[in-house]
């Protein structure tokens, strides 16, 4: 069995993320997702996110390419996971291409051009922030 491992917050799953998880998939018959948690978004990578760890979580479980969700706690614990997991191949989007060549020494490394019209800070910036309505509805007042 090929074990495939990648990364993310996964907020607001859109096309691009479908995208990534599909390919990594590909690469092997077992995909695990190291889901960052509310509290390492937060502290960590200076991220909000729109739905909880349990909600993105679910997100993932429901699509057929991921077989395992694990959550992600800290920057570090990438190697640790490699081999607990007996991971063959680690892979992320291009932006962070360079960033995790030193976990070569445990499994493949894979860099994957991202989608490049889909982002979730694009969908939050066009949406004026996390979900309110660009044109909010008209309310009509009743005379009586």
């Amino acid at each position: 069995m090929k074990r495939v491992i990648t990364y993310g917050t996964f907020d607001l799953l859109h096309y691009g993320h479908i995208n990534l998880l599909r390919r990594a998939r590909e690469l092997g018959n077992y995909l695990i997702v190291a889901l960052s948690e509310d509290t390492f978004n937060k502290k960590e990578k200076r991220k909000e996110t729109y739905f909880s760890y349990d909600e993105r979580r679910q997100h993932l479980e429901a699509i057929r390419y991921v077989d395992l969700v694990i959550p992600e706690k800290s920057w570090d614990q990438k190697a640790h996971d490699i081999q607990l997991y007996q991971v063959d191949i680690f892979c992320m989007g291009d932006d962070w291409e360079g960033k995790f060549d030193y976990l070569r020494e445990y499994c493949k490394v894979k860099y994957f051009k991202r989608t490049p019209e889909v982002s979730t800070s694009q969908i939050k910036s066009d949406l004026g922030g996390y979900g309110r309505a660009i044109n909010p509805p008209i309310v009509i007042e009743d005379d009586e």
